[in-house]
Order: C-alpha cells, then sequence, then structure tokens
C-alpha cells in the first residue's frame, strides 16, 4: 500500500506540471476517423482498447469507456461506427483481450471480476455472457493473453499476493475459465507472455522479472533485474527473435524513455539504448507492441508513434500521430494505447477524446499475420485452402478499392447455399473462413462467387466428409 501510494503522489504532483516542447507536425500517418461517443464532464473517459478480427476478416476495435466497453466496426473506413455497447462499472481504467471469439475484459471497479463476452454475433450485436469471478477475485489492473490462457496482473492482494500475476486456463471451456497458479513475489502492472515466458514490469520495484510458466500450476522466477534506477516499468515487449527486450518507463525519475535490453540470456540481461519521440523529452512513455520489424508506442500528450526496428539497438522513429497537438507536458492524460490490424489500420485510444482510426503512409509489411496490409493493384480470388476440405476452408480474395464485396457459395446447379458476406470493404487482401457445417452442405463440390464492383470471378472447390 505504501507503494500504491507513492505512486499516487507521484501522479498527483505530475499533472501539476505542465512543461511542454515544440509540437512537430503528424509525420507519415493520417487520421481516417475519431469517435468521441462517451465522454465525461470531468476526469478521464476512456482507456486500453484491443482488436478482433472476425473469421470474415472484418475489423473491430474494443474500447474501454467509463461506464462500459464498446464495440467499433473499423472495417469500412467510410463507415466507421459503433455497433454496441457493454455497461460495466464505472473505472477509469478497463482493460480486455480476445480469444477464439470471446473478449475478456478487466477493471479496477470493486467486484468488477472479468466480463465474458461472445462476438461470433458480430456485426449485428455481442453477446454479454457472464461476469466470472475466481474465488477470492475483485479487481484486476491489467489482462494479458497467450493461447487458451489468460494472465491477470495487479489483482486485488486478497486474491493475490502483493499483486502479481493469476493464470487462467481456457481449454475446457472458455466460458468458464480455470484458476492455475499464482506469482506473489512482487507487484506486476503489465506482462508479456511469449514461449510461457512471462516479462513482468514491476513498476514500483524499478524491476522486470523474468519467470518461467510452462508449469502454469508453478511459476518459477528466472530473474529479476533493475530496468536502471529511478525507472517505473510499465509493460515490455520483445523482438521478432525475442533477443531485445523493449521496457516502457511510466513513473519514477524523468525523462521516462523507452528501454532496450539484449536478453539472449535471460539470466544477464544487457541495456543496450533508451529513445525517446523526436524532439520530445517531457512526454511520458505508455504501452509498446512490436509487429516484425516495427514497434507502436502510445506515448500520453505526444499520440502514437512508429519504430523501425530492423535493427532493435537503434530504432527510428518513421510516422507519428499526436492526439493531443496542443502540447507534449508530464502527463497520465491523452493517448492511452492502440493496436494494429492485418488491414494496416492503427486504432488508438485517447483519454480525453476517444477513439481514434489511423493509418500509415507506407505500408507496414511483415507485422506479423497471414495477409498483407499493402492495397493490392487489382481485384483477384484465390483457390480456397484446404481443398477438398472438412468441415471449413478459408477463401483469400484482394480487393483494389472501397467497394460493394458479396461471397456466396453455390451447388453445381447454381442454387445459392450460404452467403459468406456482403458488404463494404476497404482496398486490401481478406481471408474468410467457410464453415460447411454451419450451414450444412452435404459432400460434393461446390462454386464461391466473389463480385467486387465490377469484378466478378467464380471457383470451384469440394467438401469431403
Amino acid at each position: 500500500m505504501k507503494k500504491q501510494f507513492k505512486y499516487l503522489l507521484i501522479l498527483a504532483g505530475l499533472l501539476l506540471s505542465a512543461s511542454a516542447e515544440a509540437q512537430l507536425p503528424n509525420q507519415n500517418m493520417y487520421l481516417l476517423r475519431a469517435l468521441n461517443q462517451h465522454p465525461v464532464s470531468q476526469g478521464a473517459a476512456y482507456s486500453a482498447l484491443w482488436g478482433y478480427r472476425a473469421p470474415d476478416g472484418r475489423e473491430y476495435a474494443i474500447l474501454g469507456c467509463d461506464s462500459g466497453t464498446a464495440f467499433v466496426d473499423i472495417t469500412d473506413s467510410a463507415n466507421i461506427r459503433e455497433v454496441d455497447f457493454l455497461k460495466g462499472p464505472v473505472s477509469d481504467w478497463r482493460e480486455m483481450k480476445t480469444y477464439s471469439h470471446y473478449a475478456y475484459i478487466v477493471s479496477e471497479a470493486q467486484n468488477s471480476g472479468i466480463q465474458i463476452v461472445d462476438l461470433q454475433y458480430l456485426p449485428d450485436s455481442i453477446r454479454f455472457v457472464k461476469k466470472f469471478n475466481a474465488t477470492g477475485h475483485t479487481t484486476t489492473h491489467t489482462i494479458s493473453q497467450s493461447g487458451p490462457y489468460l494472465y491477470l496482473s495487479g489483482a486485488n492482494s486478497s486474491f493475490v499476493q502483493n499483486g502479481g500475476i493469476a493464470i487462467l486456463d481456457l481449454t475446457v471451456d472458455p466460458e468458464t475459465p480455470v484458476l492455475k497458479g499464482k506469482w506473489t513475489t512482487l507487484y506486476v502492472h503489465d506482462c508479456r507472455v511469449e514461449n510461457d515466458t512471462i516479462w513482468a514490469a514491476n513498476i514500483f520495484d524499478e524491476e522486470v522479472s523474468i519467470i518461467d510458466a510452462r508449469n502454469k500450476n508453478s511459476m518459477t522466477t528466472i530473474r529479476t533485474f533493475q530496468n536502471l534506477p529511478g525507472s517505473g516499468p510499465h509493460n515490455t515487449a520483445l523482438s521478432t527473435n525475442r533477443k531485445r527486450l523493449f521496457v516502457t518507463d511510466e513513473i519514477g525519475s524523468a525523462p521516462y524513455r523507452l528501454k532496450v535490453w539484449n536478453v539472449e540470456n535471460p539470466s544477464n540481461p544487457v541495456f543496450v539504448t533508451s529513445w525517446q519521440p523526436t524532439n520530445i523529452t517531457t512526454s511520458i512513455v505508455h504501452n509498446i507492441e512490436t509487429y516484425g520489424n516495427y514497434a507502436i508506442i502510445a506515448h500520453y500528450t505526444a499520440g502514437v508513434r512508429v519504430l523501425n526496428i530492423s535493427n532493435p539497438d537503434a530504432p527510428q522513429e518513421v510516422a507519428w500521430y499526436d492526439t493531443n497537438p496542443s502540447n507534449n507536458s508530464v502527463s497520465y492524460y491523452f493517448c492511452w494505447g492502440f493496436y494494429i490490424f492485418s488491414s494496416g489500420k492503427i486504432i488508438a485510444s485517447d483519454r480525453q477524446t476517444g477513439l481514434y482510426v489511423l493509418k500509415t503512409t507506407f505500408p507496414l509489411t511483415d507485422i506479423g499475420n497471414n495477409n498483407s496490409p499493402s492495397v493490392p493493384d487489382g481485384y483477384s480470388l484465390e483457390q480456397n485452402y484446404p481443398n477438398p476440405f472438412n468441415p471449413s476452408t478459408k477463401i483469400k480474395f484482394s480487393v483494389a478499392k472501397n467497394s460493394e464485396v458479396s461471397l456466396n457459395i453455390y451447388d453445381l446447379s447454381g442454387k445459392l447455399v450460404a452467403e459468406v458476406l456482403n458488404d463494404r470493404r476497404d482496398g486490401g487482401t481478406y481471408e474468410v473462413e467457410f464453415s460447411a457445417q454451419k450451414y450444412g452442405l452435404s459432400s460434393g463440390s461446390y462454386l464461391y462467387k466473389l463480385k467486387a464492383g465490377d469484378f466478378v470471378q467464380t471457383r470451384k472447390m469440394t467438401l469431403v466428409k
């Protein structure tokens, strides 16, 4: 509690500070749309956000708001809109992750537990499944996900001593998580999980803990190291080859820098370098995610920053969009978090002004998913894979520009047997999953037809049971 009280004092002092530096114009990034549909009269209206890509290729922003969670369809940049809203206990901190077609939402409101949401009914609506509380669990600061496991950090101390980490298993039933083990050595503000290794940010202790989580019932500490004196680690991210660890530095002694560590030997991390936004030394760094050769950072008053980390020891800033162009003061307000989709769209949350849907002026290639975010030169429909298939297959197609798109399945007599999608799509490459079981189809050959603007193409696929 003493450390948490100290943190509150630091927050209060910094919010009174008004140090700011010259603001450069936005670079290599532009706004598709901003939404501010759940403002509050004072304080912060929004917090974390995450993204969900549905099996039909549609993209959704999941935005934490003061009174609940908003679900926003961003698929068509000409029609970005909120499609549903789930009320929750009032909280200026709300965070979420997804697994399969479920979202799991936590907050620091008393007895908030975990809200479990079924996303498979989008774009029409979401379905609230239930509020889940493991025995003794009431609040959570952050939630992480890796495979069929959720990692709760900074939960109430009566549930996890010191506010460490608790693991929930979704393997048997994603709607009823099973509590596994707990790590209780230090308070964990946020954690990253890669290959059953947890990289935990111990914000009040100036440290990062590396934890072996192969045994979900009994985690063990590999190493705890200081993120340099005066630091306050908020979250972490790894380079693609897992040889470098990026640590954001939210509290402690200014300047609040991103730090890069050599972790080729996890038992002996070596400090490499630090980074701050171009011409800015006052703004506080918050969240970081890495996508192939790029890292994206939410920098409170300095907005969304994009780094080229092809050489992780010398990060190069290549784009940014500032959601608070008025100043770059030392403050825990404005840009909170972000998420990047396979289309190349970036969503960002601003604590005061809501959701921003952004895009870079250059393709963010190699972002760790199956779809290229660059806009194709023309239209195309690829052969489904696998083929023959049972019971599901993937269909990939490309759209050159924003178009009305339909993808339908017909039997060989020309009878329509399934409508896979019918909506507008931005220019890009999409991959949708088609389940024959969903439509009760029997074994045989079928035709699938893509219409996109004036483009029409048909291919044959075979279902074998």
